[in-house]
Protein backbone atom coordinates (compact mmCIF):
# COMPACT_ATOMS: atom_id res chain seq x y z
CA UNK A 1 0.00 0.00 0.00
CA UNK A 2 1.40 3.46 -0.93
CA UNK A 3 1.03 5.89 1.98
CA UNK A 4 2.89 8.72 0.24
CA UNK A 5 0.67 11.75 -0.27
CA UNK A 6 0.75 13.78 -3.46
CA UNK A 7 1.84 17.35 -2.70
CA UNK A 8 0.62 18.76 -6.01
CA UNK A 9 -1.56 21.78 -5.29
CA UNK A 10 -0.80 21.76 -1.55
CA UNK A 11 0.20 24.91 0.29
CA UNK A 12 3.21 24.90 2.62
CA UNK A 13 4.80 27.45 4.91
CA UNK A 14 8.47 27.15 5.88
CA UNK A 15 10.10 29.29 8.55
CA UNK A 16 13.80 30.01 8.23
CA UNK A 17 13.29 29.33 4.55
CA UNK A 18 15.77 31.76 3.02
CA UNK A 19 18.96 29.76 3.60
CA UNK A 20 20.41 26.37 4.47
CA UNK A 21 17.98 23.55 5.18
CA UNK A 22 15.02 25.88 4.77
CA UNK A 23 15.95 27.07 1.29
CA UNK A 24 16.65 23.51 0.15
CA UNK A 25 13.29 22.42 1.58
CA UNK A 26 11.43 25.19 -0.25
CA UNK A 27 13.02 24.07 -3.52
CA UNK A 28 12.10 20.44 -2.85
CA UNK A 29 8.48 21.34 -2.03
CA UNK A 30 8.11 23.39 -5.20
CA UNK A 31 9.54 20.50 -7.23
CA UNK A 32 6.97 18.24 -5.57
CA UNK A 33 4.16 20.51 -6.80
CA UNK A 34 3.43 22.60 -3.71
CA UNK A 35 3.06 26.35 -3.38
CA UNK A 36 5.27 27.70 -0.61
CA UNK A 37 5.19 30.71 1.69
CA UNK A 38 8.78 31.35 2.77
CA UNK A 39 9.19 33.13 6.11
CA UNK A 40 12.48 34.66 7.20
CA UNK A 41 13.87 37.83 8.75
CA UNK A 42 15.67 38.74 5.53
CA UNK A 43 16.32 37.28 2.11
CA UNK A 44 19.40 37.04 -0.10
CA UNK A 45 19.44 39.57 -2.91
CA UNK A 46 19.19 36.78 -5.48
CA UNK A 47 16.00 35.38 -3.97
CA UNK A 48 12.86 35.95 -6.00
CA UNK A 49 9.16 35.21 -5.87
CA UNK A 50 7.27 33.21 -8.45
CA UNK A 51 3.71 32.04 -9.02
CA UNK A 52 4.23 29.35 -6.38
CA UNK A 53 6.73 31.02 -4.04
CA UNK A 54 5.71 33.85 -1.70
CA UNK A 55 8.45 35.54 0.35
CA UNK A 56 7.30 36.89 3.70
CA UNK A 57 9.58 38.94 5.93
CA UNK A 58 8.88 38.23 9.57
CA UNK A 59 10.57 37.51 12.89
CA UNK A 60 9.48 34.17 14.37
CA UNK A 61 9.83 35.60 17.88
CA UNK A 62 6.91 37.95 17.14
CA UNK A 63 3.59 36.08 17.43
CA UNK A 64 1.67 38.84 15.64
CA UNK A 65 4.10 38.73 12.73
CA UNK A 66 3.66 34.97 12.44
CA UNK A 67 -0.12 35.36 12.44
CA UNK A 68 0.21 37.91 9.63
CA UNK A 69 2.46 35.55 7.64
CA UNK A 70 -0.07 32.74 7.94
CA UNK A 71 -2.90 34.98 6.76
CA UNK A 72 -0.79 36.27 3.87
CA UNK A 73 -0.14 32.68 2.77
CA UNK A 74 -3.85 31.87 2.97
CA UNK A 75 -4.78 34.98 0.99
CA UNK A 76 -2.20 34.21 -1.69
CA UNK A 77 -2.79 30.47 -2.08
CA UNK A 78 -6.25 29.84 -0.65
CA UNK A 79 -5.37 27.76 2.39
CA UNK A 80 -2.59 26.06 4.31
CA UNK A 81 -1.81 22.33 4.38
CA UNK A 82 1.77 22.05 5.64
CA UNK A 83 3.94 23.92 8.12
CA UNK A 84 7.64 23.20 8.54
CA UNK A 85 8.99 25.04 11.60
CA UNK A 86 12.66 25.20 10.70
CA UNK A 87 13.96 28.59 11.88
CA UNK A 88 16.78 28.32 14.40
CA UNK A 89 20.02 29.87 15.59
CA UNK A 90 23.16 28.52 17.25
CA UNK A 91 25.16 30.70 19.66
CA UNK A 92 28.95 30.58 19.99
CA UNK A 93 30.13 27.88 22.42
CA UNK A 94 29.77 28.89 26.05
CA UNK A 95 28.97 27.44 29.45
CA UNK A 96 25.81 28.00 31.45
CA UNK A 97 27.84 30.02 33.92
CA UNK A 98 29.53 32.23 31.35
CA UNK A 99 26.98 32.74 28.56
CA UNK A 100 25.34 36.14 28.44
CA UNK A 101 21.77 35.73 29.67
CA UNK A 102 20.48 37.78 26.75
CA UNK A 103 22.15 35.36 24.32
CA UNK A 104 20.64 32.35 26.10
CA UNK A 105 17.21 33.98 26.04
CA UNK A 106 17.50 34.85 22.35
CA UNK A 107 18.25 31.22 21.48
CA UNK A 108 15.20 30.08 23.42
CA UNK A 109 13.09 32.84 21.86
CA UNK A 110 13.97 31.78 18.31
CA UNK A 111 14.42 28.03 18.57
CA UNK A 112 11.50 27.28 20.87
CA UNK A 113 9.40 30.43 21.05
CA UNK A 114 9.53 30.83 17.28
CA UNK A 115 8.27 27.28 16.79
CA UNK A 116 5.47 27.80 19.29
CA UNK A 117 4.50 31.07 17.63
CA UNK A 118 4.12 29.61 14.14
CA UNK A 119 2.35 26.52 15.49
CA UNK A 120 -0.23 28.64 17.29
CA UNK A 121 -0.63 30.99 14.34
CA UNK A 122 -1.15 28.17 11.84
CA UNK A 123 -2.91 25.51 13.91
CA UNK A 124 -6.48 26.47 12.99
CA UNK A 125 -5.69 26.44 9.28
CA UNK A 126 -3.93 23.09 9.59
CA UNK A 127 -6.88 21.58 11.44
CA UNK A 128 -9.28 22.96 8.83
CA UNK A 129 -7.29 21.34 6.00
CA UNK A 130 -6.47 18.13 7.87
CA UNK A 131 -2.85 19.10 7.31
CA UNK A 132 0.53 18.41 8.86
CA UNK A 133 3.01 20.34 11.01
CA UNK A 134 6.66 19.25 11.05
CA UNK A 135 8.92 20.64 13.77
CA UNK A 136 12.69 20.60 13.26
CA UNK A 137 14.33 19.53 16.51
CA UNK A 138 17.85 18.07 16.67
CA UNK A 139 19.78 15.03 17.85
CA UNK A 140 21.14 17.53 20.39
CA UNK A 141 17.74 17.23 22.08
CA UNK A 142 18.52 13.76 23.40
CA UNK A 143 22.27 13.80 23.97
CA UNK A 144 24.20 15.18 26.95
CA UNK A 145 26.27 18.16 26.02
CA UNK A 146 28.52 20.90 27.23
CA UNK A 147 29.35 24.29 25.84
CA UNK A 148 26.08 24.51 23.95
CA UNK A 149 23.35 24.14 26.54
CA UNK A 150 21.14 26.95 25.19
CA UNK A 151 20.80 25.18 21.84
CA UNK A 152 20.26 21.77 23.42
CA UNK A 153 17.67 23.02 25.89
CA UNK A 154 15.77 24.78 23.12
CA UNK A 155 15.72 21.70 20.89
CA UNK A 156 14.65 19.45 23.79
CA UNK A 157 11.74 21.84 24.34
CA UNK A 158 10.82 21.58 20.65
CA UNK A 159 10.82 17.79 20.97
CA UNK A 160 8.35 17.87 23.83
CA UNK A 161 6.18 20.40 22.01
CA UNK A 162 6.10 18.16 18.93
CA UNK A 163 5.21 15.05 20.89
CA UNK A 164 2.30 16.82 22.58
CA UNK A 165 1.19 18.41 19.33
CA UNK A 166 1.05 15.07 17.52
CA UNK A 167 -1.35 13.67 20.12
CA UNK A 168 -3.52 16.77 20.19
CA UNK A 169 -3.80 17.20 16.43
CA UNK A 170 -4.65 13.54 15.91
CA UNK A 171 -7.83 14.08 17.89
CA UNK A 172 -9.02 16.75 15.44
CA UNK A 173 -8.03 15.19 12.14
CA UNK A 174 -4.59 16.71 11.55
CA UNK A 175 -1.05 15.49 12.30
CA UNK A 176 2.40 16.55 13.46
CA UNK A 177 5.89 15.12 13.43
CA UNK A 178 9.48 15.81 14.46
CA UNK A 179 12.75 15.90 12.56
CA UNK A 180 16.01 15.17 14.36
CA UNK A 181 19.23 15.88 12.50
CA UNK A 182 22.82 15.46 13.58
CA UNK A 183 25.29 17.97 12.21
CA UNK A 184 23.95 19.44 8.97
CA UNK A 185 26.50 21.05 6.68
CA UNK A 186 25.21 24.63 6.76
CA UNK A 187 26.84 28.03 7.26
CA UNK A 188 25.41 28.01 10.78
CA UNK A 189 27.15 24.75 11.69
CA UNK A 190 30.39 25.75 10.02
CA UNK A 191 30.43 29.07 11.87
CA UNK A 192 29.94 27.31 15.22
CA UNK A 193 32.11 24.22 14.78
CA UNK A 194 34.71 25.24 12.20
CA UNK A 195 35.30 28.97 12.59
CA UNK A 196 35.34 29.05 16.40
CA UNK A 197 38.57 27.53 17.84
CA UNK A 198 36.85 26.01 20.86
CA UNK A 199 33.95 24.93 18.68
CA UNK A 200 36.48 22.95 16.65
CA UNK A 201 37.60 21.15 19.80
CA UNK A 202 34.02 20.40 20.85
CA UNK A 203 33.11 19.16 17.37
CA UNK A 204 36.21 16.97 17.33
CA UNK A 205 34.94 15.05 20.37
CA UNK A 206 32.02 13.61 18.42
CA UNK A 207 33.22 10.23 17.10
CA UNK A 208 32.69 9.03 13.57
CA UNK A 209 30.11 8.22 12.27
CA UNK A 210 28.15 10.52 14.60
CA UNK A 211 30.27 13.40 13.34
CA UNK A 212 29.28 12.78 9.71
CA UNK A 213 27.66 15.89 8.28
CA UNK A 214 24.37 15.71 6.45
CA UNK A 215 24.12 17.83 3.28
CA UNK A 216 21.34 20.45 3.39
CA UNK A 217 19.77 19.00 0.27
CA UNK A 218 19.54 15.55 1.84
CA UNK A 219 17.98 17.03 5.00
CA UNK A 220 15.41 18.78 2.80
CA UNK A 221 14.59 15.56 0.95
CA UNK A 222 13.96 13.84 4.27
CA UNK A 223 11.71 16.66 5.49
CA UNK A 224 9.59 16.51 2.36
CA UNK A 225 9.38 12.71 2.60
CA UNK A 226 8.29 13.05 6.24
CA UNK A 227 5.54 15.45 5.15
CA UNK A 228 4.40 13.08 2.39
CA UNK A 229 4.21 10.10 4.77
CA UNK A 230 3.24 12.03 7.90
CA UNK A 231 5.79 10.13 9.90
CA UNK A 232 5.98 10.70 13.63
CA UNK A 233 9.72 11.28 13.35
CA UNK A 234 12.67 11.36 11.00
CA UNK A 235 16.20 10.87 12.35
CA UNK A 236 19.28 11.42 10.20
CA UNK A 237 21.95 10.36 9.68
CA UNK A 238 20.48 6.94 10.50
CA UNK A 239 23.40 6.13 12.80
CA UNK A 240 21.71 8.36 15.39
CA UNK A 241 18.62 6.14 15.54
CA UNK A 242 19.93 3.67 18.17
CA UNK A 243 20.91 6.63 20.35
CA UNK A 244 17.37 7.97 20.10
CA UNK A 245 15.80 4.68 21.16
CA UNK A 246 18.31 3.80 23.90
CA UNK A 247 19.07 7.25 25.27
CA UNK A 248 17.74 6.29 28.72
CA UNK A 249 20.50 3.72 29.02
CA UNK A 250 23.25 5.50 27.10
CA UNK A 251 23.03 9.00 28.54
CA UNK A 252 23.94 8.14 32.17
CA UNK A 253 26.97 6.24 30.87
CA UNK A 254 28.04 9.06 28.56
CA UNK A 255 27.42 11.71 31.21
CA UNK A 256 29.58 9.83 33.73
CA UNK A 257 32.38 9.60 31.18
CA UNK A 258 32.16 13.28 30.31
CA UNK A 259 32.25 14.32 33.97
CA UNK A 260 35.60 12.54 34.42
CA UNK A 261 37.10 13.38 31.02
CA UNK A 262 40.13 15.68 31.42
CA UNK A 263 39.91 16.94 27.84
CA UNK A 264 36.32 18.01 28.48
CA UNK A 265 37.32 19.74 31.71
CA UNK A 266 40.03 21.69 29.86
CA UNK A 267 37.53 22.81 27.21
CA UNK A 268 35.06 23.97 29.85
CA UNK A 269 37.75 25.93 31.72
CA UNK A 270 38.98 27.47 28.48
CA UNK A 271 35.44 28.42 27.50
CA UNK A 272 34.85 30.20 30.79
CA UNK A 273 38.20 31.95 30.58
CA UNK A 274 37.66 33.10 26.98
CA UNK A 275 34.10 34.31 27.56
CA UNK A 276 35.21 36.20 30.67
CA UNK A 277 37.68 38.31 28.65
Amino acid sequence: MNNRRDLTGKVALVTGGARGIGAATVAALVTAGASVAVVDRDFPTEAGESARVLMLTGDVTDPDAMAECVQAAVRAFGGLDIVIANAGITPPPGTIRSIDRAVFDSVMAVNFGGVLNIVRAAADEIVASGGHILLVSSCAAFTPGMGGSAYMVSKAAVEQLGRALRIELAAVGASAGLAYFGVVDTDLARHTLDDDPIGQRIGGLLPWPLSRRLPSRRAAELLVRAVRTRRARVIAPAVWMPYFWFRGVLNPIVERRLVHDRAIARIIRDLEEVRAL
